[in-house]
């Protein structure tokens, strides 16, 4: 996801016994996600029928779910917010199969108790509304009427009954009766558009990979849309606005580069009114409004949202607490495109513009990557979780090299494709890979707050360079190798350190006397430098 903007680039206790005992069930792997799963309980498919209009903002929703029980069928639950004042949802029916439910609403959560033992089941939510977020029903910056979903990170339930949380996910398909004047994309891929013959058509999308409600969405408005490219059968599309089309065409199409092996049914590149830079719903990205110029200057944007198709979207963090998963690894694989397409000095200059973010964020912020003590999952995004995390895998890259690297993100993707993951997952697999014990690295950079604060210096002294380096943080003594540039006459000779102490001397063999000494020259070394100590 792009970080937000300002300019609109990034918001009756009737529970039974018996559903608080199922639904209740405790988080695994962090208890500081409060979201309550229920384990026991598996959702696989969904179908949203979404009715909309031009007379007013009010959306008939209705919501087909069919849910697999574990070992017996239980109770569960779905988030859906109630009406209060002018906005929410009134629920209107729920049904088992054809026959009423029996179910119960509170909290913003419909409580349904199965009457049948059935382990597959399938129930129908019908209800009606006006969302306050969630779905955007708004006018372009073009002043044409316009929906769009915004979801992330759990707004989701302001107009679509689901188990709105991540850890989660389901097939999904769309059924959207809207006025024949509109243009409709949403997740997945299009198999139907009927004219109703009375001034409104139904588009129908369905995508068969399982998705996160975060990352569900649907576009309706005045679309101008063209096909990128395809790649393995896989469509690259543009959807813009008519009245920028020929602009947005050009921007879009860097979209095209589309790596493999990719989950989803299509992937559709969509200019949106969207809280967010970017939002990388899956197959079906929304771009904020003011992207497109004609200049190609959301490459970096496009790059990310797309990286997220396989990172976040794919392999999805399964806990708030870990959502690194999902905007380091598409802060890096950004970073990782921009290398492959302008060389190692954009890596390089990327990774110093986010070492300066990071420890000015540090300075007012000082928490870890894997921050425990957030619950609120719009708090989990923050300059760590991009570009620290980031950071992190560039380093982790460095320490095993690139091909054992390699290897392990395509084993993780791999392992974890349409799944869900944790951190612990992802180290394990990179162990495996790599033959390495990792817990130290990843406990430190991404379970520890802070980096190494350096104060250093250095001599020459009978063919050998003195470097004396002092961690000046007091919370952690942190270990790590760090890349050492003896600079002379304009030619640079390179030596890595492994510092492991508080206050370190290491002598460095040098012919002549350098005429500088630079710290981590190629930027794979996450610290900050505080500076010379007198000699």
């Amino acid at each position: 996801m792009g970080q937000k903007t300002v300019s609109g680039p990034f918001m009756q206790q009737k529970i039974v016994t018996s559903i608080v005992a199922f639904a209740m069930v405790c988080l695994l792997g962090n208890a500081q996600d409060a979201y309550p799963k229920n384990e026991n309980v598996d959702v696989q498919h969904y179908v949203f029928g979404l009715s909309l209009t031009d007379a007013s903002n009010k959306i008939q929703g209705e919501t087909q779910v069919t849910v697999s029980f574990k070992e017996k069928a239980v109770p569960f639950a779905l988030d859906l917010v109630g009406k209060s004042g002018e906005f929410g949802m009134e629920v209107t029916e729920v049904l088992e199969d054809s026959l009423q439910a029996d179910y119960s609403y509170s909290e913003n959560r419909i409580n349904i108790l199965p009457k049948t033992e059935a382990k597959t089941q399938k129930f129908t939510i019908k209800y009606h509304g006006i969302p306050e977020r969630g779905l955007v029903i708004d006018t372009t910056k073009y002043g044409k009427r316009s929906f769009f979903g915004d979801n992330w990170p759990n707004l989701a339930r302001h107009w679509l009954a689901s188990v709105d949380h991540p850890y989660d996910k389901a097939i999904v398909e769309f059924q959207i009766t809207a006025p024949d004047h509109y243009d409709v994309v949403a997740t997945g891929e299009k198999i139907e558009e009927s004219n109703l013959e009375n001034g409104y058509k139904l588009t129908i999308y369905r995508e068969p990979a399982p998705v996160a409600t975060k990352v569900m969405t649907i576009g309706v408005t005045e679309f101008a849309s063209r096909l990128v490219d395809e790649v393995q059968n896989i469509s690259v599309t543009a959807w813009v606005y008519p009245q920028n089309r020929l602009e947005g065409f050009h921007d879009y199409t860097v979209a095209g580069k589309v790596l493999e092996p990719y989950s989803y049914a299509k992937l559709a590149n969509m200019q949106a009114k969207t809280q967010w830079g970017g939002l990388e719903n899956a197959g079906t990205i929304a771009y904020f409004e003011n992207s497109v110029t004609g200049n190609n200057t959301v490459e970096p944007l496009i790059a990310h949202e797309i990286a997220h198709q396989w990172f976040g979207n794919s392999a999805t963090e399964k806990s708030w607490n870990h959502v690194w998963l999902s905007e380091g690894f598409a802060t890096y694989f950004c970073i990782l495109y921009l290398e492959d397409v302008y060389g190692n000095e954009r890596r390089k200059e990327e990774l110093a513009i986010d070492r300066r973010e990071i420890i000015d964020y540090y300075k007012t912020n000082p928490s870890p990557i894997v921050d425990l003590t957030i619950s609120d999952p719009m708090r989990v995004l923050s300059t760590n979780t991009y570009q620290k995390g980031g950071w992190v895998l560039n380093m982790l890259r460095h320490k095993l090299g690139d091909k054992t690297f390699w290897n392990g993100i395509r084993k993780y993707y791999t392992t974890y494709r349409n799944s869900n993951v944790l951190t612990d997952d992802f180290r394990k697999v990179m162990e495996d890979v790599s033959g390495e014990k990792l817990d130290d690295f990843f406990q430190q950079w991404l379970f520890t707050k802070g980096h190494p604060q350096l104060k250093w210096n250095w001599e020459y002294k009978k063919g050998k360079v003195i470097l004396h380096l002092e961690q000046l943080q007091s919370h952690h003594v942190f270990q790590f190798p760090m890349e050492i540039g003896l600079v002379k006459d304009g030619k640079t000779v390179m030596e890595t350190i492994q510092v492991n102490e508080q206050s370190q001397n290491f002598e460095l063999r040098s012919s002549t006397h350098p005429d500088n000494v630079i710290l981590d020259p190629n930027q794979w070394t996450l610290f900050e430098d505080m500076g010379k100590s007198k000699n």
